[in-house]
């Protein structure tokens, strides 16, 4: 229960967040102008200037997008509540431990940091495939973080044809400037929440993760962060120029318009989030580059050079640290729901290889000599896994280790899912409970949950402990830049497991 509502000043004016369990939570606080019109593809602006007190009590709108399903699971808790419309989503969420300083009233039941020393903060970029997802996904409700001694920070991003399309007329990689005028907000006004706008971590899963990656190797992105996490991203899965303006050719033709951006700025948003399907399944692969997402989105980062060979080229050293893994069976989440994995033949293994990896008979051959007697099934996974994000998080560890020596991390999720029939196991997102502390979420479990069946008690108190390990482990490395664990120095090093076998 709410027992006070502190105010903290920002720049732009004041916003009224709540205190509940010992942490003080501040919702759908603007950093940008909301992109209405033709502002939808340009570069954000600053957000105007408000009078008197704004109300941060209740969440706020989200990114224009439609739904999003993977089979039988019920993936709500990652994707949130989908399009939730209004002008103003270019927000983002704190919550904090802290007494607050100029704030009308401190949470009862909590500390001010020690004079000089305000807290890390942790700003997290969601995952969705670059064509949904938001920080009300009921999994990224970061109270627990926020608990343990960080100011945590959720980000909503400008997502499908208005933020990915690659369009003439309008500048690239709209969603990824979106996550960088959020990283300027932070900077600029963390400090009156109690977080430390030096010792900021950026982090991020899935197409989250592939921003951050990508914020690595941007020059535009230096000073923003000190501590960069990776899960479940990849270092080169950026569209080429060619493969992208197929999907913008695509995009004009069923909207019937120029593809321009002054032609797109003449679309509703309905129609914008109405084309998305008609551009998932195109054949992206050229002489040159597979699909870098498997055909799983038609959007995504379009880039000269891959994030993981920027860095690699980056003259000199590079000043931040990393920690950066997978999960031990990513592919299983695009498999395993839709029925896919149990049916999957030698021909389906074959043809997912030559959409996703530039040399197919190699990685086939990887993967069979790694998974002796392994199904189709597996087999698919394994190569699906290593084509979206296995390759890619080596390719990024790999560059940073050289340029960042000591100062890169590596590790692998292991934890295995019992959810659909025990076939899920350690698929691409199970980590982000352990994460976030929300393995006590309800909507997690049952029939169609993503961690199974709900557990007996003693298995729920592993969870929460598995939890408390992980969170405990991205907090010291905010903190310290350490995780716990022996530096990455390139191939052949240091990956450490978490999470052991089903708990």
């Amino acid at each position: 229960m709410t027992s006070t509502r502190p105010v903290v000043g920002t720049t732009k004016g004041p916003v009224r967040g709540f205190v509940h369990d010992g942490v003080a939570t501040f919702l759908g606080i603007p950093y940008a102008a909301p992109p209405l019109g033709a502002a939808r593809f340009a570069a954000p602006e600053p957000h105007e200037a408000w009078n008197g007190v704004r109300d941060a009590t209740a969440p706020g709108p989200t990114a224009p997008q439609g739904e999003r399903r993977l089979g039988s699971l019920d993936m709500s808790p990652y994707f949130g509540p989908g399009w939730i419309r209004g002008d103003d989503y270019l927000t983002v969420d704190v919550r904090t431990p802290a007494a607050l300083p100029g704030t009308t009233a401190a949470p009862p039941g909590t500390q001010a940091p020690p004079s000089g020393h305000p807290l890390p903060v942790l700003v997290f970029v969601h995952g969705g495939g670059f064509v949904a997802g938001s920080s009300r996904a009921s999994l990224y409700d970061g109270s627990a973080l926020a608990r343990d001694g960080c100011v945590l920070v959720t980000l909503d991003y400008r997502l499908g044809v208005p933020g990915f399309l690659d369009l003439p007329g309008a500048p690239a990689n709209r969603g990824l400037l979106d996550v960088l005028a959020a990283l300027r907000w932070v900077r600029d006004e963390i400090a009156a929440f109690g977080g430390d706008p030096r010792a900021v971590t950026v982090f991020g899963q899935s197409a989250g993760a592939t921003l951050v990656g990508a914020l690595l190797a941007d020059p535009a992105a230096r000073g923003l962060f000190r501590r960069a996490i990776v899960q479940s991203g990849s270092g080169l899965g950026a569209f080429s120029g060619e493969q992208a303006a197929r999907v913008t050719r695509a995009a004009a033709d069923a909207l019937g318009v120029a593809p321009r951006a002054e032609a797109f700025a003449a679309v509703p948003d309905e129609r914008l989030v109405g084309v998305v399907p008609a551009l998932t399944g195109i054949d992206l692969r050229t002489a040159t580059r597979p699909d870098p997402l498997a055909g799983l989105s038609p959007l995504g980062l379009v880039l000269d050079t891959q994030p993981a060979h920027a860095l690699a080229a980056h003259p000199g050293t590079v000043d931040t640290d990393l920690l950066i893994g997978t999960t031990a069976q990513e592919g299983n989440l695009y498999l395993v729901p839709q029925g896919a994995y149990a049916a999957s033949t030698a021909a389906d293994v074959e043809a997912t290889a030559a959409r996703a990896h530039p040399r197919p008979a190699e990685l086939l051959a990887a993967s069979r000599a790694a998974r002796p007697g392994a199904s189709s099934g597996e087999l698919r996974s394994a190569v699906l896994g290593e084509a979206l994000f296995g390759a890619g998080t080596r390719a990024l560890a790999d560059a940073h280790a050289a340029k960042a020596p000591s100062r890169t991390r590596r590790y692998e999720f292991t934890w295995r899912s019992p959810a659909v029939d025990g076939l899920l196991g350690a698929a691409h997102t199970v980590e982000l409970p352990f994460v976030f502390g929300r393995t006590g979420l309800p909507e997690l479990y049952g029939e169609h949950g993503l961690l199974g069946p709900a557990p007996a008690p003693a298995a729920a108190a592993a969870l929460a402990t598995l939890s408390e390990h992980v969170r405990g482990t991205w907090l010291r490395f905010a903190r310290t830049g350490d995780p716990g664990w022996e530096a990455y120095d390139g191939e052949g090093g240091t990956v450490t497991r978490i999470g052991g076998d089903r708990t």
